[in-house]
């Protein structure tokens, strides 16, 4: 009976974290936005979109006067490109690492203790996939205890996931189909078509949840 009493008088409830938007519709409907304080890892294969949610997060980020850090272990960030889709450059600290993914750790580790930042991106896409999967558990683990009990969004690109336990939201992307101008299917090259060469208009991305569970997904057109 004492059993019962107690189930009626307490209730265990576990505390969500605050969220902030990736600024694509599609993702945050399935996915409830980035989460604060946490690790959030995202990969995929080139051309995937992970480019796009990227740039989409930080132009939500910077757009909403949050001051974030870039951590571009390959040198890879297109400042243009990234003006294009919307991140205020004033408000974004770009941090180059001449592709060593161990200064990329080290920045990322030294930004998110330092505080301060709405966002903190550590892109290790371009880092080759054997370099990225050398990277130790301990750093992650230390990655994922500096960014508890703060606001900032802590976000991973990669190709492959290494972070494991230590991120509370993982989410794979791919390609399902390009957009070729002129073409009567929209995956098929202009050349297949018998057309002339022309330039990539976008893809069609899908990305899946793989991390908390149930797995869920959505898709999103990136265009450019």
């Amino acid at each position: 009976m004492g059993a019962v009493a107690l189930g009626r008088d307490f209730e265990f409830r576990v505390d969500r974290p605050e969220v902030c938007p990736t600024g694509l519709a599609e993702v945050d409907a399935m996915a409830g936005g980035l989460p604060q304080g946490c690790l959030t890892e995202v990969y995929g294969p080139a051309s995937s979109g992970r480019t796009s949610l990227m740039l989409a997060a930080m132009a939500q980020s910077t757009g909403r006067e949050n001051v974030c850090a870039l951590v571009d272990a390959s040198d890879a960030f297109d400042p243009a490109s990234a003006a294009a889709a919307g991140v205020r450059l004033e408000r974004l600290l770009w941090v180059r690492c001449g592709g060593n993914a161990e200064h990329a750790l080290k920045a990322a580790d030294l930004l998110v203790q330092g505080g301060g930042f709405g966002l903190v991106v550590m892109d290790l896409a371009d880092t080759p996939a054997v370099t990225a999967r050398r990277i130790s558990m301990t750093s992650w683990f230390r990655l994922r205890r500096a960014v508890e009990h703060t606001s900032t969004v802590l976000l991973v690109m990669e190709q492959q996931p290494n972070a494991k336990t230590c991120a509370s939201l993982t989410m794979e992307m791919r390609c399902e189909r390009a957009a070729w101008p002129g073409t009567g299917r929209p995956e098929r090259p202009p050349q297949a078509e018998g057309l002339p060469h022309s330039l990539l208009r976008g893809i069609r991305v899908r990305v899946e949840r793989r991390k908390p569970v149930p797995a869920m997904a959505a898709c999103f057109e990136s265009r450019w």
